[in-house]
């Protein structure tokens, strides 16, 4: 039964979903209707407000775009490092039915989200590509959407692991000045507060295990309803990097030889001692915590970029890789000013303060987180990024936390949940997963509306009992 479900509500998506930069100018065009229906900002001032340098061409938000960029380039060179491309074969090689195909997927997917969001969206794209295809080989009719689903997934928790934004930027007073001004109305919030807290142990936890089950259990039976992978990507065998056998000395020994990763990573390494495993404090005799408890966008790739030159060996496989992963990067480069715009109009006309404020206005201490996730779930269909979301509703959410009483670290994972909650049904982030696999949005968007339904049930229950 929950397996036919599953396929009604993706035909009705198949039919009306459109493509995620269409989506984008709809959403724009939606958000300027709003703001001319619910505030007193007229045409004019709102397409200025869109256009200007704290709209589409905002600094801080075209710097947060590279961060962003970056985060997916190093997790994908990451993800298709000659060890991590075996694990994936080795991987691919286990499941045996259709449902454990889904499943296994959508668990490496989900977990290695949890580490870092763009080595679980290209891991998992990668492993849902490779299962679809070794499956077919081995003549076990596998969904292949589904499988393209299942490897989604980590956007689904990576807000509640080590790459998620709202976390990570309450860590260091200069990012929470940064957020909130020099007067905030909170402290430093460290990781044992937020990501490594009671509640978002039992939430993200217990997410890892429910997607892939129910992702599983909405696997076709009727083989009429199966598309296999052959029918979006063909069966190739990847190429071996072309050698250069012209290629003067010094350049050869400079690019194709471990010299100078060695020498960049050794620097790297030296900063990844200090910050990881920080030095006693020689007066106080105490040793600073860890630098994994405080986490930033800018810490974890500087840490992406060490581990992927130690497993590519030598710049010109690293450089190589990086290449190949930045045609990833298109929709984030063509999308997100559109979405800085939404943003920015949304904030300076005021209409954010009137979605996000509303919500404190009718609730109690009780009912605000939840209330919280969902006015972040509907933001981040106009803003699909963590950060910059927690940009325009962070200060909003931190106030009314402060004036009922609600913890704000609980707060900031309230913000963190809703966010990555309508990741299941804003397609922004799932294009670079489509490019690899070779589905359209519109294929994979109704099984991830259903995980969703599921897990925004999970996430109150887990804002309802801690």
């Amino acid at each position: 039964m929950i397996s036919t479900l599953g396929i009604q509500i993706s035909a009705v998506f198949r039919k009306c979903a459109p493509d995620p930069f269409v989506l984008a100018v709809l959403l724009t065009l939606l958000t300027i209707a709003l703001v001319l229906i619910r505030t007193e900002t007229g045409f004019t001032e709102a397409v200025n407000m869109w256009a200007g340098s704290e709209g589409v061409w905002s600094a801080g938000l075209l710097k947060f775009a590279m961060q962003m960029s970056l985060i997916l380039v190093t997790g994908h060179a990451l993800a298709s490092s000659p060890p991590v491309s075996k694990m994936l074969d080795a991987l691919a090689a286990c499941p045996s039915r259709p449902w454990q195909a889904v499943g296994l997927v959508a668990f490496v997917a989900a977990m290695l989200g949890t580490l870092n969001w763009g080595l679980g969206l290209i891991a998992g794209a990668l492993l849902a590509r490779r299962v679809g295809l070794a499956m077919e080989k081995r003549g076990v009719a596998v969904h292949y959407p589904l499988l393209a689903t299942a490897g989604y997934v980590g956007l689904l928790v990576w807000h509640g692991g080590f790459s998620g934004s709202a976390p990570l930027k309450v860590t260091q007073a200069s990012e929470i000045r940064d957020i909130f001004g020099n007067t905030p109305p909170i402290g430093e919030l460290v990781l044992t507060e937020t990501i490594l807290s009671p509640m978002n142990l039992f939430v993200t936890g217990g997410l890892l295990l429910i997607a892939p089950c129910l992702l599983a259990l909405l696997s076709p039976r009727d083989t009429r309803h199966i598309e296999q992978a052959s029918e979006f990507v063909s069966v190739e065998e990847l190429e071996k990097p072309k050698t250069d056998r012209n290629k003067p000395l010094v350049p050869r020994v400079l690019e194709d030889s471990p010299l100078v990763t060695v020498l960049l990573v050794g620097l790297i390494g030296w900063w990844a001692w200090g910050f990881y495993v920080p030095s006693v404090d020689p007066e106080t005799g105490v040793r600073s915590a860890s630098g994994i408890t405080h986490l930033t966008p800018d810490t974890v790739n500087m840490t992406m970029l060490m581990l992927g030159l130690i497993l590519h060996g030598t710049p010109g496989r690293y450089v190589r890789a990086i290449e190949e992963a930045a045609s990833g990067c298109a929709g984030i480069i063509l999308q997100f000013p559109l979405y800085a715009g939404i943003m920015g109009l949304m904030h300076q006309s005021g209409l954010t303060e009137q979605l996000t404020g509303g919500v404190a206005a009718y609730s109690n201490e009780t009912t605000l987180p939840i209330l919280t996730l969902l006015s972040a779930g509907a933001v981040n269909l106009f803003v699909p990024s963590g950060g910059g979301q927690w940009a325009v509703q962070g200060p909003i959410a931190m106030q009314a936390a402060v004036d009922a009483g609600v913890s704000p670290a609980k707060m900031v994972m309230a913000v963190a949940y809703g966010d990555e909650l309508t990741n299941m049904l804003q397609p922004f982030w799932a294009m670079p997963l489509l490019a690899i696999t070779g589905v359209k949005a519109r294929d994979i968007v109704g099984y991830t509306a259903i995980v969703m339904v599921v897990a925004g049930v999970w996430m109150a229950v887990g804002l309802l009992v801690f």
